[in-house]
C-alpha cells in the first residue's frame, strides 16, 4: 500500500509566526497531535503537542510566542507515492510517529504510524516499528 492510500491529506498549517496558542486550537478542533508549519508555500517545520507540552508550558513559557521557537525544524520527509513500509521504516530510523508527506516541495498530507495501523490493519509491522520508535525513551 502507499502512503497516499493511509494519509491524511491537506492537513491545517500554521505560519512560523503564528501562536502556540492558534497551534494548539487548530490540534484540538482537527483532534490531531502535529500541525504542519508552512512558510511560502514551503513545509519549514512541525509542531506537536508534545512540544507544545515540553518546550513551552514546561518551561512557563506563554502560548502567545510564535510556533517557530518551540518548533521541529529537523524535518524529514516521505513523498505520497512511496510504500507504508518505507514510512515505518523512515519512521523507526528517525524515531518518529508522524512524517509530512510532500510532494515536489508541496505539503500534501500527513502520514501517522495510526493511521497505517487503522488504514491498513498491519498490528505486527506497527507494532515493531513503535517499539523501534521507543527505543530512546527513558524508562523509570
Amino acid at each position: 500500500m502507499n502512503v497516499r492510500d493511509v494519509m491524511t491529506s491537506n492537513p491545517r498549517t500554521v505560519s512560523p509566526g503564528d501562536s502556540i496558542q492558534v497551534a494548539a486550537r487548530i490540534m484540538r478542533e482537527e483532534d490531531t497531535g502535529v500541525v504542519p508549519i508552512v512558510e511560502n508555500g514551503k513545509t519549514v517545520g512541525i509542531i506537536t503537542d508534545r512540544d507544545i507540552v515540553i518546550r513551552a508550558i514546561a518551561d512557563g513559557s506563554g502560548c502567545d510566542r510564535p510556533v517557530r521557537e518551540i518548533a521541529t525544524n529537523d524535518l524529514v520527509f516521505v513523498k505520497p507515492d512511496a510504500s507504508t513500509k518505507d514510512a515505518e521504516k523512515l519512521m523507526s530510523e528517525r524515531q518518529v510517529r508522524r512524517l509530512p508527506v510532500v510532494e515536489g516541495d508541496r505539503l500534501v498530507g500527513i502520514i501517522s504510524l495510526g493511521d497505517i495501523a487503522v488504514k491498513e490493519g498491519r498490528d505486527s509491522r506497527t507494532g515493531d516499528t513503535l517499539e523501534s520508535i521507543s527505543e530512546g525513551v527513558k524508562k523509570h
